[in-house]
């Protein structure tokens, strides 16, 4: 009987990680599929625009210099081919989506199916409930950083990756007709996957900075504010004050990926704002506690309200920092900025993750 419960856990364990796999990998779609009929969209409203000016020409094809008219051909011939090629990107894409629908609901009636009717009884209630719901909020905390990083990776090469694949096909068919377009659009990709590289480097030293590993976490920071700061353009210092020491390495982690968020936040949410924001991170070290301090001169909101946010980001720092026993602080009003302080204990009773 224990082996057979063993299995069921072990088949429900599988059926979720299946089904977290296939529901990341439709959200990537769905978001490709509004940006590929968004494009089709202008490229049909091109292709129109085109061929009326094509039409033109044939209208007074005896007045017009041959080299125009070679132009305006060749502007013809590249719009169709990259209306094709999106045509059939998005055709694709479609028929991605269906199948993963499929997909995750074969799955969920696994679930539902296995959980119901064989599910050990142990396992359907659980055995403490505060050790529940620790593990349901770090969960949640791993899943809305992986949401974060899959719509990064979207937005930025997955979606670079997909306009290769048309710059591709465009230059290859361009070889027999036009060796220069050709040659540029080769050009053209050559820096666009330039670009791409850069970012890919970007977001791995997003996804775990080696110096947090080799240098600390003080390092890691005060490197990261500067980056930061030349690459969107804003004012931002960090000043530390007490007697500087490595934390437990899953507290800086946690530290490190709050000051990633916060300082985000305050970009994302002041992007409007006339003046530039200015964002100010403050490190205190103490005998007994370590605490963050990230301000902004933005145009902050009100507190009430904070509960309302679409985003998950203040929700899912608090509740890491309430895993490590610590406490976080938001003092923000409507034109007075925002402040937000995160104080842990560094007693070496804090619980490891």
């Amino acid at each position: 009987m224990v082996e057979k419960d063993n299995a069921i856990e072990k088949f429900l364990l599988d059926i979720e990680t299946e089904l977290e796999q296939s529901q990341n990998t439709l959200s990537e779609v769905d978001l490709m599929l509004d940006q590929s009929q968004s494009e089709l969209t202008k490229l049909t409203q091109r292709n129109a625009t085109v061929n009326a000016h094509l039409q033109q020409i044939q209208n007074q094809i005896d007045s017009i210099p041959r080299n125009d008219i070679k132009v305006a051909y060749n502007s013809a011939l590249d719009a169709q081919q990259r209306m094709l090629v999106m045509r059939s990107q998005l055709e694709k894409l479609q028929g991605d989506q269906s199948n993963l629908k499929k997909r995750i609901n074969l799955y969920e009636r696994f679930r539902t199916i296995v959980s119901d009717n064989e599910m050990p009884e142990k396992t359907k209630t659980g055995s403490n409930g505060s050790g529940a719901a620790m593990l349901e909020m770090m969960i949640n905390s791993q899943e809305t950083e992986r949401q974060r990083l899959s719509r990064q990776m979207h937005d930025g090469p997955a979606q670079a990756l997909s306009n290769f694949i048309v710059q591709a096909e465009i230059a290859s068919r361009l070889f027999d007709l036009d060796k220069e377009k050709a040659k540029s659009e080769m050009e053209n990709l050559k820096a666009s996957a330039m670009g791409t590289f850069q970012k890919v480097r970007s977001y791995i030293t997003e996804l775990r900075p080696m110096a947090l590993d080799d240098l600390g976490l003080i390092p890691t920071m005060r490197s990261y504010v500067e980056g930061f700061k030349e690459q969107h353009g804003v004012e931002a210092s960090f000043t530390v004050n007490g007697t500087e020491r490595r934390l437990l390495p899953y507290v800086e982690i946690m530290i490190f990926r709050a000051l990633q968020e916060l300082m985000g936040n305050a970009l994302r949410h002041n992007q409007d704002q006339a003046v530039k924001i200015q964002i100010t991170v403050q490190f205190i070290f103490d005998d007994n506690f370590v605490k963050m301090i990230v301000s902004d001169t933005g145009k902050g909101f009100e507190i009430s309200k904070i509960s309302s946010f679409s985003g998950l980001g203040l929700k899912v720092i608090r509740e890491r920092v309430e895993i490590l026993s610590g406490f976080m602080d938001i003092d923000s009003a409507i034109g007075q900025g925002c402040r937000v302080t995160i104080q842990l204990p560094v007693a070496s009773s804090i619980p490891t993750l």
